[in-house]
């Protein structure tokens, strides 16, 4: 069946303390750093800012009230609708700043290490299905053969690893975004996740694009609160890495300061797609870097590790590409191979497809095309590079173009002169230079 953006089903509130699957002592620390920093005083204030439903928060509220740590002002806020103040006592303020010390973390309450891997089931990259129609919309702008989405499609639906290979320039980072959009639905991204005691901050405004979502009213006594507000309701997320990926950047990330972690890319990226450009320029070896996923790829799971050492497991559901300009077998060895799950080679254009590319941009960029000029550039330029068609041609070719006219002040229409000129840049020929 085809996944809908309303089938995947939200994380449910919290209705009690007792069913946070958290140290009481652990989410009343957060709650006095919440209130030291933010200045949150009333309990809707204090609910929005730990994203908690107000039972709750007056639950921990009641709490510190009871430990001598909070204390009722005594008055009724008029600028919050009439709700009672609290403020920290001397007692308060001194185990908040001692809070503090341990860690930096305050504001949204984590969610259960244990509690976000049954969101991550509920959400599963793996539970969606693409159609033709699908990719083909979500490809339109692109020329592909019709046997290539016949490939993508399948791996895509599997929600399994896939390594695109073949010349540079045609088009592999392009059919990867194709691939994020034609996905098109939305997740639930925790804003932080707990495990030992230890917060790990997830949702990052960088790689997360938040869906709008109506806000209830917050003077409402009991909010009708459609999933914990502790998640993000988000496009599912697309991280793309290139030459710069490091096998560091893989893992847990420690801020010695604030003593919190942030996730890392690929535990961002979950519910999502995970994209390594330009595979084999990275500064480990290809085959090190996939190395790093064997665990992940093959039991849907990822293992990190504290600054303690600790080891653990965090769920792993990520479809990830794998884009390469080089040929597989020179730069994994079988085993390796074995672990990706599909495996395609992305080929450059015939000329009719080439044709059809250079017809779509020139008509974009307002070149007018001349036969002459296109004979010439079919019959006498790439002849004599064999008559090798990339994707990219097309637009470097007419780009160049555009920029001699504008620069002659010449009318933006093909010639076999201006083909020459064009042709010029697109390739070095090979030649010693005397130093």
């Amino acid at each position: 069946m085809n996944m809908e953006p309303s089938a995947v089903m939200a994380p449910p509130p919290p209705k009690r303390l007792d069913e946070m699957n958290l140290s009481p002592i652990f989410m009343r620390d957060i709650m006095l750093k919440t209130i030291f920093r933010k200045n949150a005083n009333t309990v809707t204030d204090l609910s929005k800012a730990v994203c908690l439903p107000m039972g709750i928060t007056q639950e921990l509220i009641d709490l510190g009230r009871s430990q001598g740590l909070l204390e009722a002002m005594g008055t009724l806020s008029a600028n919050a609708g009439n709700e009672m103040s609290y403020q920290l006592t001397d007692s308060g303020k001194a185990r908040a700043l001692d809070a503090l010390s341990q860690s930096e973390y305050f504001g949204p309450m984590p969610v259960p290490l244990d509690l976000y891997a049954e969101q991550v089931k509920r959400q599963s990259i793996r539970n969606i299905q693409i159609t033709r129609d699908q990719l083909l919309g979500a490809m339109g702008h692109l020329v592909l053969p019709e046997h290539l989405i016949s490939h993508l499609g399948p791996a895509v639906g599997a929600g399994r690893s896939i390594l695109m290979y073949g010349p540079p320039g045609n088009g592999k980072s392009s059919i990867s975004n194709g691939i994020r959009d034609a996905i098109g639905d939305k997740i639930y991204v925790p804003r932080a996740i707990e495990y030992s005691g230890q917060v790990i901050s997830v949702y990052d405004p960088i790689v997360h694009s938040a869906a709008e979502t109506a806000e209830d009213d917050p003077t409402r006594l009991r909010r009708n609160n459609r999933f914990d507000t502790r998640y993000v309701l988000c496009e599912r997320p697309t991280v793309i890495t290139g030459g710069e990926l490091s096998l560091d950047m893989l893992d847990l990330v420690y801020n010695p300061t604030a003593r919190t972690y942030q996730a890392p890319l690929q535990l961002k990226a979950t519910g999502g797609i995970f994209i390594v450009d330009d595979l084999g320029r990275q500064a480990e070896p290809p085959q090190k870097l996939v190395n790093r996923w064997i665990v992940p790829l093959e039991e849907n799971k990822d293992i990190l590790a504290l600054q303690s050492g600790e080891k653990f497991e965090v769920p792993f559901d990520t479809l990830v590409i794998f884009s390469t300009n080089f040929h597989p077998n020179e730069i994994f060895d079988k085993a390796a191979l074995r672990r990706i799950f599909f495996k395609i080679k992305i080929d450059g254009p015939n000329q009719e497809d080439f044709l059809k590319i250079f017809a779509l941009v020139a008509r974009k960029r307002k070149m007018q095309l001349d036969e002459a000029s296109l004979v010439h550039l079919l019959k006498t330029k790439y002849p004599s590079i064999d008559n090798v068609y990339a994707n990219y041609q097309p637009l470097f070719l007419i780009d160049q173009m555009i920029s001699v006219c504008d620069f002659e002040g010449l009318p933006y229409k093909m010639t076999p002169e201006l083909v020459d000129r064009a042709w010029a840049n697109m390739f070095v020929r090979d030649e010693t230079i005397v130093k």
